[in-house]
């Protein structure tokens, strides 16, 4: 019998006042969130500041480095061993030390791209992916105040890219930082702090989450197996399989829940139905759970997550299908960016799912190239992430024409710097935190599945 996802709402006092999506601009006068990009030290113990505007005036940093390289030969960095930036001269010997430790962790991996301009964004996603990704695996969304946390759904993200680009080390830390904050219910907080506490503010429990890391926890076992310890995981996976099958109602679908939106299911077209930001990555994460099960020879759990996965997909098919896949599945619900979850790399590809990918692209691109969310959600300003999404959904499904439309506006539209803002204003002005972690890791992805197959969980 399905259990009420709100008999635990008690016990996980989850959620964000201000989300990944949700996020406002402080309105303290203060530039600081402006900043264009972050510097680091490249090893460990890890440290990360942030460049203010005023410093990145005619500054850039040195090729595949965190190294701010000044007017008048100078470089802005963090030395090993210390905590706050300094400026040093460029040929002082602590700045060739911080680039080549930043060079030599891009060159254990692989930098995707097939231009010298995709493979420099690419690069520069990487680093900053790096940076937001602190040694005990607390991947951020970004630096700055109500973005300095990490969310379970971002941090899947992170550790997908890391995965595919042969990273699978800094994958697996980011997992383990997962498997150490969930609850036992299976649950995750909608964020947390560094330190692993999660942030308590009474908000609705997000279900999305448990088919985020999940999806990720399998991408990792397929693009990196040598990284995946599926034995310390295990029990993050099984607990997080067992919450999302037992979630599903007697229409195969779950219950109502925030997802990447972080809104209330108050506000929703269908607020007694769960939306397909929700139906999505659950669908995903139950059969990355089957796979992994099987992959371990666990033939009964595998068995039984395949049939859960099997009747939450036919619920999605039935109630949302109809409809072209909106946000909640009602005659005129509203197009969202949620429909790329029904697309590669997380469901096999559908040429239904994929027109109504195409459509939903079209329906909420801007005059001046990104996209808002979805439809309804008041959004003047592209989003980057939503927009990173759809740029994925084209090259994980062999569409490389829309592909490349969508990743050259991200690369054009970054910041000073070169990283991945929040979002873009109609004058092309970074107008979100930057960088952002999801947006950078769904660019890594992109560009990836651009050069190479990814791997999307069998149905």
């Amino acid at each position: 019998m399905p259990r009420d996802v709100r008999r635990v709402a008690s016990l996980l006092l989850v959620g964000a006042l201000t989300a990944t999506l949700a996020a406002s601009m402080p309105d303290d006068g203060r530039p600081d969130w402006r900043s264009p990009g972050l510097i680091g030290n490249g090893g460990w113990p890890f440290s990360r500041a942030a460049v203010p505007q005023e410093e990145a005036e005619g500054a850039s940093y040195i090729p595949d480095s965190s190294v701010l390289a000044l007017p008048g030969g100078k470089a802005r960095l963090i030395p090993f061993g210390l905590d706050d930036p300094v400026t040093l001269p460029r040929d002082d010997p602590r700045v060739a030390e911080a680039v080549r430790a930043d060079q030599a962790w891009l060159a254990e991996g692989v930098v995707p791209g097939m231009t010298p301009a995709e493979r420099e964004a690419a690069g520069r996603a990487l680093l900053d992916l790096r940076m937001l990704t602190l040694p005990n695996g607390a991947s951020t969304a970004s630096w700055y105040g109500s973005w300095n946390y990490m969310w379970p759904r971002d941090g899947a993200f992170t550790a997908a890219a890391f995965a595919v680009t042969g990273h699978g080390d800094d994958a697996q830390r980011v997992l383990y930082f997962l498997a150490r904050a969930q609850d036992r219910s299976g649950l995750w907080a909608a964020r947390y702090r560094p330190d692993g506490t999660a942030v308590a503010d009474g908000r609705q429990v997000q279900l999305d989450s448990l088919g985020w890391v999940l999806w990720a926890t399998w991408f990792l076992h397929q693009t990196a197996p040598q990284a995946a310890n599926l034995d310390t995981l295990w029990p993050m996976v099984r607990r997080a399989a067992d919450r999302a099958a037992d979630s599903l109602r007697s229409d195969g679908l779950p219950p109502p829940s925030p997802d990447y939106w972080e809104r209330s299911t108050s506000h929703e077209q269908a607020p007694h139905v769960a939306t397909l930001g929700v139906c999505a990555p659950l669908l995903a994460g139950l059969r990355a759970a089957a796979s992994l099960a099987a992959a371990r020879g666990d033939n009964d759990e595998a068995q039984r997550w395949h049939r859960d996965a099997e009747r939450l997909a036919q619920g999605v098919e039935r109630r949302f299908g109809p409809y072209g896949y909106p946000r909640s599945p009602i005659a005129g619900g509203q197009l969202d960016s949620s429909v790329t979850f029904m697309a590669p790399p997380f469901a096999p590809s559908s040429p239904a799912v994929l027109t109504a990918v195409t459509k939903t692209g079209d329906r909420l691109r801007l005059p001046t190239g990104g996209v808002v969310p979805g439809e309804g959600y008041g959004a003047s300003a592209a989003w980057t992430p939503e927009t990173g999404l759809f740029a994925l959904a084209a090259a994980a499904s062999g569409d490389l024409t829309a592909a490349k439309g969508w990743l050259d506006w991200l690369i054009a539209n970054r910041s000073t710097l070169g990283s991945f803002p929040e979002k873009v204003d109609d004058d092309g002005d970074q107008a979100g935190v930057a960088p952002l972690g999801w947006t950078s890791a769904l660019v890594v992805l992109a560009l990836t599945a651009n050069q190479t197959v990814l791997p999307t969980p069998p149905a």
